[in-house]
């Protein structure tokens, strides 16, 4: 169990229950900045030239995007796989660290799940909109039809795409809501307003904190962190396999699932840093989000890249090693060396190199540094879904097909509407809901007073 004198506390400030619950409930019952108001504008703003563009493809059609016939999927599919990536951390991040026990996870663990859940979202309108006719989206359901009957092919890892991550937001969904329960009641005792009172007293369902509704919410958090733990694995498997099962140059190779899921929880640990120093200077949350915080995330990306980088080199050997010319060309005419090289070094760059001046105790103290290096791994992630996508259909068997490809202003708006449209759930979940679990870290609060009266707590848990 954790250890306060050996690991370090988990609270800063001596702080007692009635002190955590209102300093965590203190945005929520304040009056809205304004800063609030002008990055919400912002986000609606990118919201909204994202809905145009969405307008525009939906009314003329995907000819207004760049892509082509050698390169079918571009910036849709590359976006998609890398707001999964983002979305994948978060139940990740809550859910290991759950079953292992990790104390230190009560800070960021809220955060960490409403990310993924509106990323989740972000990513699903890609491949809706990459359909042609988003109308007939209700064709990739198999049930009894109409239409000869006309069934999905349950073959396809486009259909287990759709089932897996319909399953993944489902239970992402539910264990995020569920483990707000005992905060919305909390704020629905200490509300003034009859309307705030209504509104949450609503969403908490009746919780009134007995010792059976407590034994049942624990049971409850480990029967959905069961489920999601084998979905957080399985869901990025199986986009890996779109590319996998196919017969191209750069993706038929047996590295996709695990590399896909590293490189999931690799950018979603890297926007959870994001969010939660964002978290620490607006709201002045240091005493719960503590430099030791930062700094456990902050190792655990040190081993992800490790592994990235140990990714990026196998596939590399392996090509060589294969003898392959199709494999050689790929890797080294194409990506190392090619017309896509910029894209392939900025992705080894931002990925494999930069994270590891995280192994300097001085760069993971400056909050400032970790921020931007967390910036530059999503950034990197991109690139790397980029280099996945494009390069490999660029330049396929064929020479005569081979096409280069470059997104319209349509393709690049919509990606910034899922922006803005992200930024604005974030901001409403900054504003609306606890950004850290109270009833969580009230459990832990005990673990830093061992000496404190009812919360004494024995130095081995």
């Amino acid at each position: 169990m954790f250890n306060s004198a050996v690991r370090g506390k988990l609270i800063d400030g001596d702080k007692s229950f009635s002190q955590i619950s209102k300093e965590i409930l203190a945005p929520i019952h304040a009056k809205t900045p304004l800063w609030w108001y002008a990055a919400m504008l912002v986000s609606l703003g990118m919201f909204g030239f994202g809905l145009y563009c969405k307008y525009i493809t939906i009314s003329t059609g995907i000819g207004t995007w760049g892509v082509n016939n050698s390169v079918a999927w571009g910036w849709a599919i590359i976006n998609f796989v890398w707001w999964i990536g983002i979305g994948h951390a978060g139940t990740a991040f809550s859910i290991f660290l759950l079953i292992l026990r990790q104390k230190w996870r009560t800070a960021i663990n809220r955060a960490a799940e409403a990310m993924t859940v509106v990323a989740v979202f972000c990513a699903s309108l890609f491949p809706l909109l990459h359909m042609g006719r988003p109308w007939l989206f209700f064709f990739i359901f198999p049930y009894p039809n109409t239409r000869g009957p006309l069934w999905v092919n349950f073959n396809s890892p486009l259909f287990w795409d759709f089932v897996a991550i319909s399953a993944y937001l489902l239970i992402s969904a539910s264990f995020w809501y569920f483990g707000m329960v005992p905060d919305f009641a909390t704020i629905r005792d200490t509300a003034k307003s009859k309307i705030k009172k209504a509104v949450y007293g609503f969403f908490a369902f009746g919780w009134t904190g007995s010792s059976r509704e407590w034994l049942r919410f624990e049971g409850l958090s480990f029967v959905l962190g069961g489920i999601a733990a084998v979905l957080v694995v399985s869901v990025h498997s199986i986009v890996s396999t779109d590319f996998a099962v196919s017969v191209q140059a750069g993706w038929h190779t047996t590295i996709f699932p695990p590399y896909f899921v590293i490189g999931a929880i690799f950018s979603g640990f890297a926007m959870v840093l994001t969010l939660v120093i964002t978290m620490r200077g607006l709201y002045n949350m240091n005493d719960f989000i503590t430099d030791r915080h930062v700094d456990a995330v902050c190792r655990i990306l040190i081993f992800i890249s490790l592994i990235m980088g140990t990714a990026y080199m196998t596939e590399i050997f392996i090509a060589w090693y294969s003898a392959s010319e199709y494999e050689t060309y790929m890797f080294f005419k194409n990506r190392l060396f090619g017309d896509y090289a910029f894209q392939f070094w900025a992705m080894f760059t931002a990925n494999a190199v930069i994270p590891q001046l995280f192994w300097f105790k001085g760069v993971r103290k400056r909050m400032w540094i970790v921020f931007i290096i967390s910036i530059i791994i999503n950034i990197g992630m991109w690139f790397e879904r980029f280099n996945i996508v494009v390069t490999t259909l660029s330049r396929d068997y064929l020479p005569a097909a081979w096409a280069n490809y470059s997104p319209t202003y349509v393709e690049v708006g919509f990606f910034i509407g899922t922006l803005g449209m992200f930024l604005a759930g974030v901001l409403l979940f900054f504003r609306y809901i606890p950004m850290i679990a109270i009833s969580e870290l009230k459990s832990v609060a005990k673990f830093d007073k061992p000496n404190n009266g009812q919360l004494k707590a024995k130095s081995h848990e």
